[in-house]
């Protein structure tokens, strides 16, 4: 029997085969966990509503790091590791995919205008990681990964799209 891929197969293996080929032949960085993830991270921010995923008490889409940090100091109902990590994801998938992005979310009438998307980053991957108990330790030295790799990681998403925009 011939297994039919689905469309969301299909743009993971897409996805999968361009982000290893590139950090393992380009960029030199031969991690399955680190990949993995990477992969993972770009079929989820296929969706506008998983970008743009957390809420202010208000109900307000959060849309800008600062906005996102805020929630994460006075979180309640959810894990402040999920908005670190969000905040991550959010800083690597804009600073890597589409840095020219960055002038829009950086304007200078928007809250975010003097926050180094790259330091951010890599601060929240890092306290998402210290989140090392049960759910959460199969994942947290992934996300330590991230945060010590967050600049190859910017370079080689960059160059994925690249990639993509080319050949597809």
């Amino acid at each position: 029997m011939v297994r039919i891929l689905s469309g969301d197969d299909q743009l993971k293996n897409l996805f999968a085969g361009l982000i290893e080929n590139t950090f393992y032949t380009e960029i030199g960085v031969a991690e399955p966990h680190v990949v993995d993830y990477l992969t993972q991270l770009l079929l989820r921010f296929v969706r506008n509503d998983s970008i743009f995923k957390f809420r202010d008490p208000t109900g307000k889409r959060l849309e800008e790091i600062a906005g996102m940090l805020i929630e994460a100091e006075n979180c309640r109902d959810r894990p402040k590791r999920e908005i670190h990590r969000h905040i991550g994801d959010f800083t690597l998938f804009w600073s890597g995919v589409y840095p020219e992005a960055l002038k829009i979310f950086k304007g200078f009438d928007r809250r975010d205008h003097l926050l180094d998307y790259r330091e951010q980053g890599k601060r929240s991957y890092y306290i998402a990681s210290t989140f090392e108990q049960d759910p959460y330790e199969n994942e947290a030295p992934i996300l330590r990964r991230l945060s010590e790799l967050y600049d190859v990681c910017t370079k080689g998403l960059y160059s994925v799209r690249k990639e993509w925009e080319l050949n597809y």
